[in-house]
């Protein structure tokens, strides 16, 4: 636990709402930030719920923040006062979008609408059966079918996601695993929508569950060969850190079941996983710099699990198996990764490992999946991903060809290592998603399936580029954007809606997003940008926006604004920014340093209060959090840290518009980080536009669950943009 120094003294105060704003003509927003919508004239007569103000004092490094909302905490989710002013704000932001309402409901009813109403997966074939799943036309969840031998065998329901989400709010399941006789199937399912799952198991051929139920659960079930057994990762009931694994026995009480392995640094996370050839179990042990792992024979169960490699300082590695060989990703002296082998019984060192794959400066070895005769590799060269097959000799056999300039591609659904075709996934900004087989021996790829677009859409009425901008350093940054052809303009006067996440070297590709079309048919321009933080260009990308170089992320995104406006993709008074989670504070960081480029902003659960949560161990994710953004029980981090911390470093200032959307269930970004942000903003701030905060009482960190809720958020968020756009329809 963190050695925080708290003093707390109560300020009699109350939560209340505050009939006028500010009248100071010297502050008034700037000409580039002003507003003609309804909602901006609107909220200039009523400033929003106030928070109370109590002095919480937090000392660290001869530092004192008087953190005046810190009361805004509540692990419970129950204390009345919390709720009360989280109600508040719902109420003032359900009022402020009043007049949006249709708007809203259009937008939801243009988005649905899109959707194929009877909607089938690509059938996959797996130990004898063929399964699938469907969507039935207004239901919210998948129903999960199989055939046994043919697609004309009469259809089993193993699941219908509808029935099991009867009566809650929120509903996700986390996992559906079959034993490997297929009579058995584990489920895994969260009603409160903080990722602690419970599983259940159904026998196949009664089609009743078991009684046994076991809770708290990371989601993941990996059944052992014997039909009997399985293994299953419970989180820490504070940290939600998941870090012990236990062995269950069908028919046992959950309370007997044996601890297998339980992870003791807290910086360290546990997740469990089969091998390809299904003749291992493995443990995986993760930070962000450093892994672990260790196998069990999955036909013995009980036995001994033994270590792979020991974890090393830096050293991160991935590991599977097929025929008599391990074969790992490592990142060994080699910061774009490299492929090697091992015999399975010469494990536990690195002196017998055998390399496949060089270490290459200008590409990054993302994932690779085994196949018998072949393996299959994703790569990124200059941001762009590429599907590679191989033989074990590392020889290069073929690439799997894409015509798009900039797209997303993965690998899915091949559960058959000796099938000599490949499916995968492809989509790019014009381009639906969809499903091929690539067949190996002709080197020919086949269409399965695309996405219907219901309606009157055709990629030929969208463009979509890839650009790089200069940043400030010199560094060119990629930028994916997309636009209608007929509704574009090339002269300042397209509103703009520009997106990035920019943390945990996770790389957002640019895919397609069937709910973008209603901004993009309203003639919006949109734009992500692939700043440092991610992966787009390499490892070294990632590592130059993270811990000391994290500034590198905000810099980056807003030169990005500034030349997508120079180059005349955007109005500059119509500049709208969005990013949720690590993206949130994105958000924070940009509008502290350089509010004026920005109309409005949306943030998502925003994880803006970096240094009070990155010192506390209790909240979940922290501590194994420590390598991305550097631990502030360090001064050096702190101070650096504290630099850029969007709560802390909230100013008087003028701010853009702003939508903060959180769950109040969020076990990812905790409710009282944005919270808290829009308490200090709306006491800070010198500006009358509006200020938003939307919490949903009943989810958490993704939002609403189901095919067709979550489409309700995206509306609201939307109809927040068209509106200070002054796009009414």
């Amino acid at each position: 636990m963190s050695k925080l120094i708290l003093k707390t003294a109560l300020v009699a105060s109350v939560i209340g709402v505050l009939g006028a704003c500010s009248s100071n003509d010297a502050n008034e927003s700037s000409a580039s930030n002003k507003s003609t919508s309804t909602l901006n004239k609107s909220t200039s007569m009523q400033q929003g719920p106030i928070a109370k103000k109590v002095t919480h004092i937090l000392s660290k490094h001869g530092d004192d923040r008087n953190d005046q909302y810190y009361w805004l905490r509540d692990d419970t989710r129950k204390n009345p006062e919390v709720l009360a002013y989280l109600n508040a704000e719902n109420d003032y932001t359900t009022k402020q979008m009043a007049h949006t309402q249709t708007l809203q409901k259009s937008l939801f009813d243009e988005m649905t609408g899109r959707l194929e109403p009877n909607k089938e997966s690509v059938p996959v074939f797996d130990k004898g059966y063929w399964r699938w799943t469907k969507y039935d036309e207004g239901k919210d969840y998948r129903i999960h079918i199989r055939q046994k031998g043919s697609l004309e065998a009469p259809e089993e329901v193993l699941l219908d996601q509808n029935q099991r989400a009867e009566g809650h709010e929120f509903y996700r399941l986390a996992a559906l695993s079959l034993s490997a006789n297929q009579n058995l199937m584990a489920i895994s399912e969260d009603t409160v929508s903080r990722r602690r799952y419970d599983i259940r198991v159904k026998n196949l051929t009664t089609g009743e569950f078991a009684s046994e139920v076991i809770e708290n659960t990371s989601g993941q079930v990996v059944w052992a060969n014997d039909n009997k057994t399985f293994f299953y990762v419970r989180k820490d009931p504070v940290t939600l850190l998941p870090f012990q694994v236990y062995r269950h026995t069908l028919g046992t009480d959950p309370a007997t079941d044996p601890l297998v392995y339980q992870e003791k640094d807290n910086t360290f996370a546990t997740y469990i996983y089969k091998t390809r050839s299904e003749k291992f179990i493995g443990i995986g042990m993760y930070s962000t710099m450093s892994t672990e792992t260790q196998f069990v024979d999955a036909n013995n169960p009980e036995g001994q699990f033994k270590v792979f490699l020991p974890r090393e300082e830096n050293h991160e590695y991935s590991v599977d198996h097929i025929g008599n060989h391990f074969y790992l990703k490592s990142n060994l002296n080699a910061l774009n990764g490299q492929l090697f082998k091992v015999a399975e019984d010469k494990i536990g060192s690195k002196d017998n490992w055998q390399k496949i794959i060089n270490h290459r400066d200008d590409t990054l070895l993302q994932s690779f999946e085994l196949f018998n005769d072949y393996f299959v590799i994703n790569e990124r060269f200059n941001g762009l991903e590429k599907l590679r097959l191989r033989d074990y000799d590392g020889k290069l056999i073929d690439e799997i060809k894409f015509n798009d300039g900039a797209y997303s591609t993965s690998l899915t659904s091949n559960p058959d290592p000796a099938s000599k075709v490949i499916r995968y996934y492809y989509s790019s900004m014009t381009t639906p998603s969809s499903r091929y087989d690539y067949h190996v021996q002709s080197k020919t790829s086949k269409l399965l399936k695309r996405d219907k677009i219901i309606g009157d859409f055709s990629p030929e009425n969208y463009n979509s580029e890839r650009i790089m901008v200069t940043a400030r350093d010199g560094k060119k940054v990629p930028v994916s954007l997309v636009y209608r052809k007929d509704t574009f303009k090339a002269d300042n006067t397209n509103p703009i809606l520009h997106y990035a996440y920019g943390s945990y070297g996770s790389t957002i590709d640019p895919g397609f997003s069937s709910s973008r079309l209603s901004l993009l048919d309203r003639g919006f321009v949109f734009a992500i940008s692939h700043i440092r933080g991610s992966q787009m260009l390499g490892r070294q990308w990632y590592e130059d926006g993270k811990k000391l170089t994290k500034m590198n992320t905000f810099t980056d995104f807003n030169d990005v604004t500034k030349a997508l406006v120079k180059r005349g993709y955007a109005d500059s008074k119509k500049v709208y920014a969005m990013g949720g989670s690590a993206g949130g504070l994105l958000m924070g960081g940009i509008i502290n340093m350089d509010a004026q480029l920005y109309h409005g902003v949306i943030a998502a659960v925003p994880f803006v209060d970096v240094i009070t949560t990155m010192l506390d161990e209790s909240i979940p994710l922290t501590t194994g959090e420590y390598d991305e953004w550097g631990n502030p029980n360090d001064k050096t981090y702190y101070d650096y840290m504290l630099a850029y911390s969007p709560y802390d470093q909230v100013k008087k200032q003028d701010y853009p518009n702003l939508l903060v959307t959180t769950g109040l269930h969020d076990s990812q970004v905790q409710y009282w980080e944005p919270a808290k942000w829009v308490a200090k903003l709306r006491d800070m701030k010198t500006d009358d536009n509006v200020l938003l905060l939307d919490t949903d009482m009943e989810a958490g960190h993704g939002g609403k669950s189901g095919r067709y809720k979550r489409f309700l958020d995206t509306a609201k968020e939307y109809a927040f943009l068209l509106d200070l756009a002054g796009i009414k329809r």
